[in-house]
């Protein structure tokens, strides 16, 4: 009797151990592909804010030098479009970067309607120091 008892209780005790560990291997699991979704969202994101920024840059340009730029238009829709994906994925798989992604695409969105060269250069600058925080955002709390 007492080694029947002994016997269900040990196979009770290795079962709670196995499920212990196959539940933490579970999270683990759930973790990483969390963050490797986050990281491919925060380099699609970056792709995207650049691409937009060239595109912006090459638009407004265009447009202050008085020459033709409904092609660029036409581009600079594209690429802004581009960014919306990313830019909720973001959002929704890492809500701590989330205001520094939103930054970002505010800073490159801004190119638009630059008065003058020097501004739109300021403009530029400032997208890519907004998209070079995102980065940084992102850095950290991949780390964490």
């Amino acid at each position: 009797m007492w080694q029947t008892l002994i016997a269900v209780l040990g196979t009770l005790a290795g079962v709670g151990i196995t499920s212990g560990y196959q539940a933490r291997a579970a999270r683990t699991a759930l973790q990483e592909a969390r963050r490797t979704e986050g990281l491919t969202a925060v380099t699609t994101l970056v792709e995207a804010l650049a691409d937009h920024r060239r595109a912006m840059w090459v638009r407004e340009d265009l447009r202050l030098r008085g020459e033709d730029w409904a092609d660029a238009r036409t581009e600079s829709h594209a690429t802004r479009s581009a960014i919306t994906g990313p830019l909720l994925q973001v959002q929704l798989l890492m809500p701590t970067v989330a205001p520094a992604a939103q930054e970002a695409a505010r800073a490159a969105y801004a190119l638009r309607g630059a008065e003058r060269d020097d501004i739109l250069s300021q403009l530029r600058t400032a997208a890519i120091t907004a998209s070079d925080a995102l980065v940084t955002a992102a850095g950290h709390h991949l780390s964490a």
